[in-house]
């Protein structure tokens, strides 16, 4: 019979080394990947049984190490760091890549005529509202109005940059154009992500010490959180927006396509996915998920509470969201 499964095994952390890109990529691409969206809910649970008997000291029996592992991952990909409650499927990391390689391919292939600019950015938007209130940082909740007024101010930023833009390229070459759909959900991103999280920034996140204890909440943590976010979902989405326009516009030159032209969102959605399958996990890991910050760049009183707690306390720990 195989030695049990010693309790000390730090699964509230990634398996891999969070202070270097390289762990953290090796845990992203684990987060990120699209095979957990067809986990039944049997198995899910089962994942949270073992983790969390694990975490209480309860070491199943014949349970390996690797499957242990195998468990936090499935857990983590569909129940809430900070809530434990389990996720909207869509609104997961691991639906990145098959949601967004759909609209984003159809937001590249589409995008000559207004109606196809509007509804596809609205989706788009759609889709973003799901994902940044699935993967809001604390255990805040967020109230039906801020809710809604996030998703209008970030839909109507799009469309308006989209169709800005979309005027301004009319007599411009056509590669430009078909870079309209991209400042689009930059911009989108840049609304979105910060109103999605508005509470965050009124309120705070909640900012512990290196072992996981409370200390408070804090809105210079939120705000950095929200600022690393929006520069990875920006970086998730230059590869796959920027990379298919160039190869489409070259083979649209050539024969192929116009003897095929129902190969061309098929083709554009594929190379979409190619590039999101790389770009989602390793744009994820460009900031540790667990982020730090010094103490004394926190706010007076917060720093006051931290004090009363630990004096010799320098670096304080918040989940920063995906």
């Amino acid at each position: 019979m195989p030695p049990s499964l010693p309790a000390t095994i730090n699964i509230r952390e990634p398996r891999w080394d969070q202070s270097t890109f390289q762990g953290r990529a090796k845990h992203f691409f684990m987060v990120t990947d699209p095979r957990n969206l067809l986990l039944s809910g049997a198995t899910l649970e089962e994942a949270r049984r073992v983790v969390e008997d694990y975490r209480a000291g309860t070491v199943h029996p014949g349970l390996t190490e690797d499957q242990l592992w195998r468990a936090k991952y499935i857990y983590d990909s569909a129940f809430h760091p900070d809530t434990g409650e389990k996720m909207i499927l869509v609104g997961r990391m691991s639906a990145q890549v098959p949601m967004n390689m759909t609209i984003t391919g159809c937001m590249l292939t589409f995008y000559r005529t207004t109606p196809a600019v509007l509804f596809w950015q609205w989706v788009n938007q759609s889709f973003n509202a799901i994902v940044n209130y699935t993967n809001r940082s604390g255990d805040a909740p967020i109230t039906p109005s801020q809710l809604g007024t996030a998703y209008v101010s970030a839909t109507t930023g799009a469309v308006v940059t989209a169709l800005g833009l979309k005027s301004l390229t009319k007599h411009l070459p056509a590669i430009l154009g078909r870079y309209v759909p991209f400042a689009a959900v930059a911009a989108a991103n840049c609304i979105n992500i910060p109103l999605m999280r508005q509470r965050e920034l009124k309120l705070g996140i909640p900012v512990t010490d290196e072992n996981g204890n409370r200390l408070g909440e804090s809105t210079a943590a939120a705000q950095k959180a929200i600022f690393q976010v929006v520069v990875s979902r920006i970086g998730m989405a230059a590869p796959a927006m920027a990379i298919p326009p160039v190869i489409m516009n070259m083979l649209e030159k050539r024969a192929f396509l116009k003897r095929y032209p129902y190969l061309n969102a098929p083709l554009q959605v594929s190379l979409v996915g190619l590039c999101l399958v790389f770009a989602t996990p390793l744009c994820c890991a460009l900031f540790p998920q667990k982020s730090s910050m010094p103490v004394s760049s926190l706010e007076p009183e917060v720093q006051d509470q931290i004090r009363k707690k630990d004096p010799w306390l320098e670096t304080v720990y918040f989940n920063k969201g995906l």
